[in-house]
Order: structure tokens, then sequence, then C-alpha cells
């Protein structure tokens, strides 16, 4: 079993218990109600669609935190691609926990499963530039969703608005324009002393001239934003903009395109030489992975 990253471990208990206060709150009256007290069950994990299987780990420490006595043993690891139809885990103990533990627990493998089933389709189908996510995630699950990320193959962006200097189009508007942004984000580098990768958006051409300018003039920019220039028409995807200005850059900072990106268009998207393409959809758009658990009760 993969370890449970740092981001990831170092709020998860409160996670876990705010999520279990919002689900089971004063108690499990059903359960409590049908299964009597003593009764034991094993409970038997199953994929019905192939897939990246993905929150193991977690699922584990959610039952953890209903009942320690509870075993769980996988037969999958996280970010492992397993086939419908395979039985992956097995949690044993009292019926009444895992019934309880249940929902919780396939919550989440099912939320991390499909968005790390559909990282590793795009960052397939996207090679050889690098799929991007988002802070377009769940709020206050950030950081399974960007593990989950990472387990379908794709890479993070940005953790969040402290870690990187994205310089977007309201930046730009609220600062008067692309150079004098630029030139703002550097005097506050060496006002502070923090020096962070620097992002500057470009939705046109002129605004990718822009960008260069500045960079030729010393000024630090570590990768463009090419926003929206992959555009729909109604003959399909027109890339030539997105084209154009890759080939502009020329290489001399990494380039990341952004909008319109799917399954079906990232392979054009690709073809332009582009490095890097972010994809808000892995997170916010989820479709879960079809995980289930059977309860086998032991009565008796």
């Amino acid at each position: 079993m993969l370890p449970i990253p740092d981001d990831v471990a170092a709020d998860l208990d409160a996670l876990i218990a705010r999520a279990l206060a919002e689900d089971v709150g004063a108690g499990d009256v059903t359960t409590q109600a049908t299964i009597p007290e003593g009764t034991r069950a094993t409970a038997t994990f199953l994929l019905k669609e192939s897939g990246v299987v993905a929150g193991l780990a977690v699922a584990e420490r959610v039952f953890d935190a209903v009942d320690p006595a509870l075993a769980v043993t996988w037969t999958a690891g996280d970010g492992d691609r397993v086939e419908a139809g395979t039985t992956f885990g097995t949690v044993e103990g009292r019926a009444r926990s895992i019934l309880t533990a249940e929902r919780l627990a396939l919550n989440l493998m099912q939320r991390m499963g499909g968005i790390a089933t559909a990282a590793a389709r795009m960052a397939q189908a996207a090679r050889p530039a690098t799929v991007l996510d988002t802070r377009k995630t769940a709020p206050g699950l950030r950081a399974l969703d960007k593990w989950a990320v990472r387990l379908g193959g794709a890479r993070n962006h940005r953790a969040g608005l402290f870690d990187m200097v994205l310089v977007k189009d309201n930046h730009i508007a609220a600062a008067g324009g692309i150079r004098q942004a630029i030139d703002a984000v550097g005097a506050h580098a060496q006002e502070t002393g923090r020096e962070l990768p620097v992002e500057v958006e470009a939705r046109t051409l002129d605004e990718v001239d822009a960008v260069l300018a500045a960079v030729a003039g010393g000024a630090r920019v570590d990768r463009i934003l090419l926003d929206n220039m992959a555009r729909r028409t109604d003959d399909g995807l027109d890339v030539s903009m997105l084209a154009q200005a890759v080939e502009r850059v020329g290489g001399r900072v990494q380039t990341e395109a952004s909008g319109n990106v799917t399954l079906d268009t990232v392979p054009t998207i690709a073809a332009t030489g582009v490095d890097l393409i972010s994809s808000g959809a892995l997170t916010h758009s989820v479709t879960a992975l079809d995980v289930s658990l059977k309860v086998d009760l032991e009565l008796g």
C-alpha cells in the first residue's frame, strides 16, 4: 500500500471526523435497529467498471476511525489499473461498524477513483504533453483530489494561491497591462525576498509577444498560459492560433494550454507542441468510479 502523502495526511483525520459527524450524527439508527449487537460480517470490495482504483488507504482510515478493531485487507493498491468484475479487498469485523463506515469509505473511493481514471486516460491521450489539474476542486477535498490526479499519472498545478504567481486576465486588467503586471510581480519579489514560479496568461498572439518582450528585457516568467487558443468551430477544433503561439515562444519558457480540453480534444491540442495542458474537468466534473461493498453477515 502506498503511504498517504503528507499534504493529504495533514488534515485527513479531521476531514474524516467532519464527514462522519455529517453522516452518522448521533448514531446509525437503521443499523442499530436491524443488526444485533455482536453480529460479525465480512464485506468485499468489487469494482464494477474498469478503472484506476484510488482512495484505498483513505477508506482504511475511515474504517479505523469508526472501529479500530475492523481488519481491512487489499489485493490491489492505490493507482492500480483494475478490470471490471474484480474483487480487490475485504473488511472484516463488527457488522454494525462496517455498515456505519460503508458510505463514507465508498464516497471517497468512488470520487478519487473517478478522478484517477480520468487523469490516466487524459494523460495517455496527451502524450508527449503533460496533463495538469487546476484549483477547480471540491472545497475541503483539494488534497484528496490532487492525490487522485497523481495516482492517475497526471500532474498537479499549484496547490493554492500561495505557491505560485499566476497572473491572469483580471490581474492584468487591474495592473494596467501585461508589462505592468509582470514588472509589479518582479518588484514584489524583490521587496519580499520571496521567489516563486511565475506564469502569465495570454489570450492573443499580441499578448504572447508582450510576455516575450518582458522576458527579453530580463523579467522572470517561467511559463505562458495560452488560454482558449484552441477554439471550437463548426468544422471541429481550430488550434492554429495555439500552434502559432507555441512556435513564437520557441522554447524560451514553458507553454501551457487551457480551454476546451477534453479527452477527445487533448490529442489535437498536444500535437501543437505545447508542453503542458491543464484541465479543470479532471476534478470539477468527476464521474464516480463504480465501486461496491457487498456485506455478508455471519449470523448465528
